[in-house]
C-alpha cells in the first residue's frame, strides 16, 4: 500500500490559520509532519486567536508562529523560530495572500501595491529565507491561482501577482535543484473557502458553466495536491504548476 509519511519533517505554512492554509496544515499534520502555523500579527490579535485554535485542534507537533511576509527581517525571524522549535525546516507552503479586486480604472496605487507586496514579494521573501535554511531534499510549494493563468476581470493586481508566483516557481526549481529541493506551484480554480464564498451568486453561476466537473473545489481537494508535492512520491516533479480546477483549464 502506498502511503505518504512525513514523519520527522517540519513544515511551515504561511497564512496557515484559516481557509486553505488551515486545511493544508491539518493534512500535513495528519501525514506525520510537525507543522508551524504562520499568522499575520494584526493589531487586534484576531489572527493569533485563529492560529492558536488551529494549533489546539491539531495537538502535538503543531505550533503558531507570527510573521509578516512583506517584511524581510520578520520573515528571517519567522524561519529561525521554526528551526529553533524543531531543529529543521523541510517543507514550506507559501499560502499567505490577500485580495483587493477593482477594475484598472478604479484601482488605487495602494490596492495594487498591497496585493503585490503580499502575494508576490512575500513569496520571494519566504522562498529566499527558507532556501538558505532548508534541509537538502526539501520541498517548496507556492500557491498560484487560475487567475494568474487566464486573468479574471477586476483582478489586475491579483492576476499579476499569481502569474509572477508561477514564474518564481520555474526559476527557483532550476536554482535549487542541485540541493534536491523541489519547487512547485498549485493553481486552484475557485475553492469554497471563506474567500471563495464571497463571490456573488450570479458570478458563481457563470463560472460553473466553464467547469467540466460542474462544481467548485473543496479545500481538502487542493490540500491533498499540496501534500502530494511535499512527499517522496513527487521527488521527480519540480518547476511545475498543477492546475487543480475541475477541468476549467488544463
Amino acid at each position: 500500500m502506498l502511503t505518504i509519511d512525513l514523519s520527522g519533517k517540519t513544515a511551515l505554512i504561511t497564512g496557515g490559520s484559516q481557509g486553505l492554509g488551515r486545511c493544508t496544515a491539518t493534512r500535513l499534520h495528519a501525514a506525520g509532519a510537525t507543522v508551524g502555523v504562520n499568522y499575520f500579527p494584526d493589531s487586534q490579535g484576531f489572527n493569533r486567536v485563529r492560529a492558536d485554535e488551529t494549533v489546539a485542534a491539531l495537538g502535538e507537533r503543531a505550533f503558531a508562529v507570527s510573521g509578516d511576509v512583506r517584511d524581510v527581517a520578520d520573515v528571517a525571524r519567522m524561519c529561525d523560530e521554526v528551526i529553533a522549535h524543531t531543529g529543521r525546516l523541510d517543507i514550506v507552503v507559501n499560502n499567505a495572500a490577500i485580495i483587493k479586486d477593482r477594475t484598472l480604472k478604479k484601482m488605487s496605487d495602494t490596492e495594487w501595491q498591497d496585493v503585490i507586496d503580499t502575494n508576490l514579494t512575500g513569496v520571494f521573501h519566504v522562498c529566499r529565507a527558507a532556501a538558505e535554511r532548508m534541509s537538502d531534499g526539501g520541498r517548496i510549494v507556492n500557491m498560484a491561482s487560475i487567475s494568474g493563468v487566464v486573468g479574471f476581470y477586476g483582478q489586475v493586481n491579483y492576476s499579476a501577482a499569481k502569474a509572477g508566483v508561477i514564474a518564481i516557481t520555474k526559476v527557483l526549481s532550476k536554482e535549487l535543484a542541485r540541493r534536491r529541493i523541489t519547487v512547485n506551484a498549485v493553481a486552484p480554480g475557485v475553492v469554497l473557502t471563506e474567500m471563495g464564498k464571497t463571490i456573488p451568486a450570479e458570478v458563481q453561476a457563470e463560472m460553473l458553466k466553464d467547469i467540466p466537473l460542474g462544481r467548485f473545489g473543496e479545500p481538502e481537494e487542493i490540500s491533498n495536491v499540496i501534500v502530494f508535492l511535499c512527499s517522496d512520491l513527487a521527488s521527480y516533479l519540480t518547476g511545475q504548476t498543477l492546475h487543480a480546477n475541475g477541468g476549467w483549464i488544463g
